[in-house]
């Protein structure tokens, strides 16, 4: 235990408390202090100025990540017959309705996105206890509630994300592993920041990015400059 104590207080060391950095120099530093021996996930924290508890500030959205985020996420789709050979062709991994929804009930939730037809959101309101906690259930504002079920799957594969609000004015999203490189993770964290500027509730007042940090899985968190966001 004491060698990994020296290894973390070593990393640690590296990383400036009271420092603000920009992005191209937090993600270099990331990289540099991950400790983890697997391909960690790259996050970023962003602190706004909103009160989620007022609905216009409740932020939540979608957004493309030009280099994706690295791990392949597992699609379940729940459609009318007809959309079947269309979700599986974009690369949906689970396909169906009811039978869906009785895995479901049976304690199933091994997926990362659900994607689902306006016409079937009543019956998956029968597992919406399951699903709305795990924040898995569809959702019009995301992308997830379409007709265009072939075009959804395939952004979701191709690294499009889900992001919201938490109750304390976060948002937390993965932006890449440690294996790409510092410039596709800037790339990817720009476009989540200039996703939260467009969404700025006209109603929000003061300082709108309050805090921004990045941090991989197992590495300290570093600091971001808020006036990097042009």
């Amino acid at each position: 235990m004491a060698k990994v104590g020296k290894k973390r207080a070593a990393v640690d060391a590296k990383v400036d408390r009271t420092k603000l950095y920009n992005l191209e120099e937090g993600m270099a530093l990331v990289k540099e202090v991950n400790v983890a021996k697997f391909d960690a996930s790259v996050d970023i924290h962003v602190r706004l100025g909103v009160d989620p508890r007022k609905p216009d500030q409740a932020l939540r959205g979608t957004v493309g990540l030009p280099h994706g985020t690295g791990k392949t996420k597992r699609v379940a789709v729940f459609c009318t017959p007809d959309k079947e050979e269309e979700a599986k062709a974009a690369g949906a991994d689970f396909v169906g309705l009811d039978e869906l929804i009785q895995k479901v009930q049976d304690g199933w939730t091994d997926v990362d996105v659900i994607i689902a037809m306006p016409q079937t959101m009543a019956a998956l309101g029968k597992v919406a206890r399951i699903l709305g906690p795990r924040g898995l259930m569809p959702n019009p504002k995301t992308g997830t509630v379409t007709q265009n079920i072939g075009e959804a799957v395939g952004e979701v594969k191709k690294g499009k994300i889900a992001f919201r609000v938490d109750k304390t004015g976060i948002v937390h999203a993965s932006v890449g592993r440690v294996s790409f490189s510092p410039q596709q993770l800037v790339d990817n964290a720009n476009e989540l920041l200039q996703t939260l500027q467009r969404m700025k509730p006209q109603t929000a007042k003061g300082t709108y990015f309050k805090t921004i940090a990045v941090a991989s899985t197992m590495s300290p968190g570093v600091k971001i400059d808020p006036k990097v966001i042009r």
